[in-house]
């Protein structure tokens, strides 16, 4: 556990008005889909403790978390904590709160890292950066002890790929139709259809640009790719390759948030323990 950090931003205000953390969703009532999100971000803020480094993620769910961080520094339950944050949106979320943040090169180990997924197979590989983020939060998630990752049951898939939706890859933008082909190829036994991201989803839009100044082709699987870990050398040895958004082997738990409840998938060795809790379990701890 990281303790006693210098950090690159000013110590909250006293007087900083962080939002107050609303309750859960009572059990008999109909859960949204930010419902459940906020329940497995909650849920996973239980493991951060006074004086570690956070890696803080990005969208939807991980919104939640930092909020929840934020709360709970400002209730005095939390001290000493240092942000690391996976995107210039979440540091702007972290800062607005007052969450002190740092970066890498100051604290290269990561006690513990927050963040949604867009999907997770039942080995707990994710698909990451359908919010653009992709390369940031390999970053920080591949360098911490614990990667928690937090979910509602829409994002559970059978295999990487099978949600239908995209695995970005990020490019650097130089002669990017070619970068785009290749990647296409390498999977056409999957039935690969490849975009360019746009600000707007018609041909017309601009081109959607990540924080680190590069682009993203959106990969779209029919079938199931096989060997991840063979698919990511494939994706990296390709030139002008930045980044791709299968995360393998990374996650150490994963929360999801269901219409029935909460379970908590926790890698332990070479198994997989389950836990599941009801929603009337979770509420002393909102």
């Amino acid at each position: 556990m990281a303790v006693a950090y210098p950090h690159s931003t000013a110590e909250p205000a006293a007087n900083l008005m962080v939002p107050a953390a609303a309750a859960p969703p009572c059990p008999s009532a109909a859960l949204t889909q930010d419902d459940l999100k906020k329940i497995a971000a909650y849920k996973a803020v239980e493991h951060v403790k006074s004086g570690m480094v956070v890696g803080l993620g990005t969208g939807s769910t991980a919104k939640h978390a930092v909020d929840r961080i934020a709360h709970l520094l400002q209730q005095g339950k939390l001290t000493d904590i240092v942000g690391i944050a996976t995107s210039m949106k979440t540091h702007d979320q972290a800062v607005s709160l007052g969450i002190p943040l740092s970066d890498l090169d100051t604290h290269p180990v990561v006690d513990l890292a927050i963040d949604g997924a867009d999907e997770v197979d039942p080995d707990l590989n994710l698909v990451k950066g359908r919010g653009g983020s992709l390369l940031r939060e390999k970053m920080v998630e591949s360098a911490t002890t614990k990667f928690v990752v937090i979910v509602d049951e829409s994002k559970l898939v059978k295999h990487i790929g099978g949600s239908g939706l995209a695995m970005p890859v990020e490019i650097i933008p130089f002669c990017w139709n070619h970068s785009l082909k290749r990647l296409v190829n390498l999977f056409a036994d999957s039935g690969c259809e490849g975009k360019l991201r746009r600000n707007r989803s018609d041909e017309n839009g601009e081109i959607y640009v990540t924080d680190n100044g590069n682009y993203i082709i959106d990969l779209y699987f029919e079938r199931d790719i096989g060997d991840l870990n063979e698919a990511s050398d494939a994706i990296l040895r390709l030139p002008g390759i930045v980044e791709h958004g299968m995360f393998i082997g990374l996650a150490t738990s994963v929360i999801v948030a269901g219409v029935s409840g909460v379970t908590v998938k926790t890698k332990v060795g070479s198994e997989m323990e389950i836990d599941s809790f009801c929603y009337n379990d979770l509420r002393n701890g909102f």
